[in-house]
């Protein structure tokens, strides 16, 4: 561009000067109101727990199986940064528990799938004890609906020494055998605090309820702080998921690069979100949070149990975020991050991607800060 410096059409040197500072001056502010903030507590004493929403999308295909080793290096790299305690996953380890024929959804079989989800999780033996529910995904059926699982295969008390340490309760899955699919973990003193984290298999049947109300209200839990992962519980419009759980089994044909599969199949003895609230979750005394995923997005909802005290209940699951359910990332390495406050009350949610947060590029997205992903809870 050329400027005229004619008596008529004179263009101030000077105005140009300040239009140009102004410029620079307001990009400076502009880059200064969003400079990356590097996760930290709050308050020094605070213990932190990180919750990992659905990796399915991680592990069916072998792009984005890195990604996933990402989140959770990043998990180890600030164990000491963050206090971090426990780290748990709300289920769908894998996007199917028996497949050997790749599809347009994924290109990893059941083995390359669980030996992705293993070697990630992997990255936190002997650093963390972790505690993974199983989704509907982790399960194959037959046609009338009994299940079986892989999962027990792979995640196992033994391979990591921090499990055994706190394991304290476990029940069997539907073969009748003892696995971590319904378990508990138990950590003591945390701000003069008890903690059970306990987890169920996705839709529990009716024994696993049972299992789960009985170690619940053991003597030696009363006065705990009970925390249940499950995988399907709330919806992203924070209702509970009601309805007779289902499943699908693989029909044995690949037509156009798609796997067939059958109708939905009705799961036995099954129950839904709104089932375990009622029979689990609210007749209980001391189950104070629960924690899930299956739907993608986000949810919320409070609600006062038998003992009238306040159970914060939270969706979290990323799975279509970063280019969708089928052909994406993943989930674009998001995590929750729950910072526990040393008053014992009060719990700090954040919402952050090691992803985003690995480059200078991309630090502006690493934090989602809108009211769903960034909140403040406060126990009774």
């Amino acid at each position: 561009m050329m400027f005229s410096f004619d008596d008529n059409k004179c263009i101030s040197v000077k105005k140009i000067v300040s239009y140009v500072v102004f410029v620079l001056f307001s990009g400076s502010v502009a880059i200064a109101q969003q400079e990356y903030q590097k996760p930290a507590l709050e308050h020094r004493d605070s213990w932190s727990m990180v919750m990992i929403p659905d990796i399915q999308n991680y592990v069916k295909w072998g792009r984005n199986q890195p990604i996933l080793d990402l989140m959770m290096r990043w998990i180890d790299e600030n164990i000491d940064t963050l206090n971090i305690k426990l780290v748990v996953c709300v289920g769908d380890l894998v996007q199917n528990n028996e497949k050997i024929t790749n599809d347009y959804d994924g290109n990893q079989t059941t083995q390359q799938q669980w030996e992705a989800a293993s070697r990630a999780f992997g990255i936190l033996d002997g650093k963390l004890p972790y505690i993974a529910a199983s989704g509907n995904h982790d399960y194959s059926i037959d046609r009338h609906g009994n299940r079986t699982s892989r999962y027990a295969e792979f995640f196992t008390a033994e391979r990591n020494h921090l499990i055994q340490k706190f394991l304290v309760q476990n029940s069997t899955n539907e073969q009748g055998r003892p696995t971590l699919e319904n378990s508990a973990l138990e950590m003591k003193g945390l701000h003069g605090r008890d903690y059970l984290f306990i987890t169920t298999e996705f839709a529990p049947r009716d024994t696993v309820i049972t299992w789960a109300k009985g170690v619940v209200a053991m003597e030696q839990y009363k006065d705990h702080r009970v925390v249940l992962i499950t995988h399907s519980y709330l919806n992203a419009k924070d209702h509970y998921i009601s309805g007779e759980p289902s499943w699908i089994y693989w029909e044995p044909y690949n037509i156009a690069n798609q796997i067939q599969k059958s109708a939905k199949v009705k799961l036995p003895n099954a129950n839904s979100g709104e089932q375990i609230w009622k029979t689990l979750v609210q007749p209980a005394s001391n189950i104070e949070l629960v924690l899930a995923g299956h739907v993608p997005g986000e949810g919320y909802r409070a609600d006062k149990n038998s003992a009238s005290r306040t159970v914060h209940q939270m969706l979290f699951d990323a799975q279509s975020m970063g280019g969708g359910h089928r052909n994406g990332n993943g989930g674009d390495g998001w995590l929750r991050l729950l910072e526990f406050f040393p008053d014992g009350q009060t719990v700090k949610v954040k919402t952050f991607s090691p992803l985003f947060a690995i480059s200078p590029t991309s630090q502006p997205n690493a934090w989602k800060n809108d009211s769903r992903n960034e909140f403040t809870l406060k126990f009774d």
